[in-house]
């Protein structure tokens, strides 16, 4: 098998040490690999399986013999270096929402729209959504092809890692700090997390949607590829790590929730838990390190006609972030 030169751009933060994670747990065929990061982590070392690799900086990589560069660093950095990495025929796969509603980019979800690949060359630059729009599109793109979705509702509830290490301290520390009667003020978000909870991620446009409401509103869109209305409300809990999303679902055509829930339980990637007497539903905690899109609750809204309600859950640094990139890595080798 051919193995291939590898590099990860933002290796040091959340979602870079979780790709690096994958890359071992999925073997890919890595020939040489390079943990790149900003200058304060030159010469720390990350965790690659069993191995070590020395942080470099990203000036320090040739992406001429770089097969693929998986860009986890933010829009600042992929903006910088993204688009030279492609020209040297480097295939580059980045998490930043800088290309994502770049009609010649691909925005990818390996279950849900892998054909947009299908022309694709190395040395291009691919896109991976948003850390929910992946579960998200992963649960309704089948039942889209099923039924024909017209609207879905949906309100996620966002653990504090989708905004990086210094949000799961301040977390930590504010939380710490109430058992002993003290208060922490916020750094990270815009108000305190700990015990508590607000809808607000992302800058506040003029009509009062959020940035991260409108990039999965937008990126559903594209990846299911209709005009499909989609209206979110993003809130961020005091969790550490795993995304949940409320969803009602109205469908063009005639489809109930046991057919719905059929549809999903036979998909790979998918894991269903049945709403009948048992108990039975995924929590943030219990997919902790799970690389599948947990979907329960799945029942029949009485009060609209061909419509359902369920509850996903996923690790929004696996397969909401790192997991996805890796997959769209092996649908090219």
């Amino acid at each position: 098998m051919k193995k291939y030169n590898v590099a990860v751009i933002g290796a040091t933060g959340n979602v870079g040490r979780e790709l690096l994670n994958s890359l071992s747990q999925r073997n890919f065929p890595v020939n040489k690999i390079f943990a790149a990061a900003s200058a304060d982590s030159v010469g720390k070392s990350v965790s690659f399986g069993d191995s070590t690799l020395k942080v470099c900086q990203i000036t320090d990589l040739d992406f001429s013999d770089i097969d693929f560069a998986f860009f986890c660093a933010g829009s600042k950095v992929s903006k910088q270096y993204a688009k030279t990495a492609a020209s040297k025929g480097c295939t580059v796969i980045d998490k930043s929402s800088l290309f994502r509603l770049e009609d010649d980019v691909p925005l990818v979800v390996p279950e849900a729209n892998i054909s947009v690949l299908k022309n694709f060359k190395s040395g291009g630059i691919i896109s991976n959504p948003n850390c929910c729009s992946i579960p998200l599109a992963v649960a309704l793109k089948p039942l889209d092809n099923a039924a024909k979705i017209k609207r879905v509702v949906i309100s996620t509830y966002q653990s504090v890692s989708g905004a990086g290490k210094e949000a799961m301290d301040e977390l930590y520390l504010q939380t710490k700090a109430k058992f002993i009667f003290e208060n922490i003020p916020p750094k990270v978000f815009p108000t305190q997390i700990a015990f508590n909870l607000f809808p607000h991620i992302g800058d506040f446009h003029e009509n009062g949607i959020t940035d991260e409401e409108y990039k999965i509103e937008q990126e559903l869109k594209k990846i299911i590829g209709r005009d499909i209305k989609v209206s979110v409300t993003c809130v961020r809990v005091p969790v550490f790590v795993s995304h949940s999303m409320s969803v009602n679902v109205e469908f063009e055509n005639k489809i109930n929730a046991k057919e719905a829930e059929e549809i999903l339980s036979e998909l790979d990637g998918i894991i269903t838990y049945s709403c009948n007497n048992e108990i039975k539903y995924a929590t943030p905690v219990d997919v902790v390190e799970e690389d599948g899109v947990y979907i329960s609750r799945i029942r029949d809204d009485n009060s609209c006609n061909n419509t359902i309600n369920m509850w996903v859950t996923t690790d929004n640094l696996r397969k909401g972030a790192a997991l996805n990139a890796v997959q769209i890595a092996e649908e090219l080798i």
